[in-house]
């Protein structure tokens, strides 16, 4: 068979705060029959384990690399506060915070690698680590598929980078998505091949780390911009000229305002500090060009940013603003009126088409089969949509 036949598969998986997304693309089948999975995420894995020590009342050990934290950082501070022991190794403790002095000051004892060996047996062991491809890969095995022949594997999970000390954390990843913006203006410059992740992302390169069993190219992405570049592959959306889509997360709440010459605006705020009239006004301020980073990021939101000034009638006829991600029952029976995305049928994987564009953007020769199914399935041909630019 031709190369184009046998190893063109790419393992997508999304990784969030409730749940991981996995897409096994095959350009040989319909995007709409590609194989699919959804799980409980790793925090949410971990969380659980971490309860059931506290009930037991045992001693826990966490050893790994740094992982996205949220639910398991909250059950190893409640494991503290019913007074029970912590010992954590020190890459694996920057989970909880990445001042090792601050988890440190939360009771956490750092121990180095080498003390892990007298801990075993005498703690509950937990190893952190966002990514794991051979449990992905035995869940596949158990229904006849096969991961041997991957072209590639694209992972995302969300970001802050490694604020340096005294520097906000929602400044720093607000700068950074400023930065990449001003750089590269397309959602794919949100992904980058193992190789080329920047050193900031320090949860990014974890995931790479984690990798290392896998055969196959390795693309990270971070999930948010993912998730809003999946959502374009939407059929009702992909051949809009200027939109804006938001992905409301179970953390985050990003939204993108999208042009002809790529990215016009952006702002991030976390979800659980907005409802509906709060995030329909931040949505109508990106629109007409007056939102600024002063009003979100004083609102303990990561800020906002406007490119392109011009006003644009969110209100208009046709789709003019998009939501998705698994919180976005917050914009229904919104005056704004959005479309609920979900590409190739399934909102809860938009993010995982999102990491294939980010593939075919890294990896020139996965390009043409990616794209081409990604195009046609959406209804956009094989000819150039208009917001080709903006991959």
């Amino acid at each position: 068979m031709a190369q184009s036949e046998t190893a063109m598969k790419v393992l997508a998986v999304d990784i969030g705060t409730g749940t991981q997304d996995v897409v096994l693309f095959d350009p040989r089948l319909d995007v709409e029959n590609s194989f699919k999975l959804v799980l409980p995420s790793p925090t949410m894995i971990i969380r659980k384990r971490i309860q059931q020590a506290t009930r037991e009342r045992r001693p826990l050990l966490i050893t790994g690399l740094l992982m996205g934290g949220g639910p398991c950082a909250w059950a190893v501070e409640d494991h503290l506060k019913a007074g029970l022991p912590v010992l954590a190794t020190p890459e694996a403790a920057r989970t909880l915070n990445d001042d090792l002095n601050e988890v440190s000051a939360l009771g956490v004892k750092i121990i180095g690698d080498e003390e892990v060996a007298g801990v075993i047996g005498k703690a509950v062991h937990v190893e952190m680590r966002d990514f794991n491809f051979e449990v992905i890969h035995r869940a596949f095995k158990e229904f006849g598929l096969e991961l041997d022949d991957l072209a590639a594997v694209a992972v995302g999970v969300f970001d802050h980078g490694a604020a340096p000390p005294g520097i906000s954390d929602r400044q720093f990843r607000f700068d950074y998505l400023d930065h990449r913006i001003r750089t590269e203006n397309r959602l794919t410059a949100f992904a980058y091949p193992a190789e080329g992740i920047p050193p900031i992302l320090t949860r990014l390169q974890a995931v790479a780390r984690s990798a290392g069993e896998v055969q196959a190219r390795l693309v990270v992405m971070d999930t948010a911009p993912a998730a809003v570049l999946g959502a374009m592959f939407d059929a009702q959306v992909s051949g809009l000229e200027r939109v804006i889509i938001t992905n409301v997360g179970n953390f985050h709440t990003l939204a993108f305002r999208m042009g002809p010459g790529g990215i016009e605006g952006v702002f991030e705020h976390h979800t659980g500090l907005i409802d509906q009239k709060r995030l329909e006004a931040l949505l109508e301020a990106l629109a007409d060009g007056s939102l600024n980073h002063a009003d979100v990021f004083g609102s303990m939101g990561h800020g906002a940013l406007v490119y392109d000034p011009q006003p644009f009638d969110l209100r208009g006829e046709g789709i003019r603003l998009v939501v998705t991600g698994p919180r976005r029952a917050l914009m229904r029976g919104s005056r704004l009126r959005p479309w609920f995305a979900a590409p190739f049928g399934d909102m809860m994987i938009a993010g995982c088409f999102g990491l294939l564009a980010g593939v075919a953007d890294c990896f020139p020769d996965l390009r043409e089969p990616i794209l081409t199914a990604l195009h046609e399935g959406a209804g956009s041909g094989k000819g150039v949509a208009p917001w080709d630019v903006p991959l």
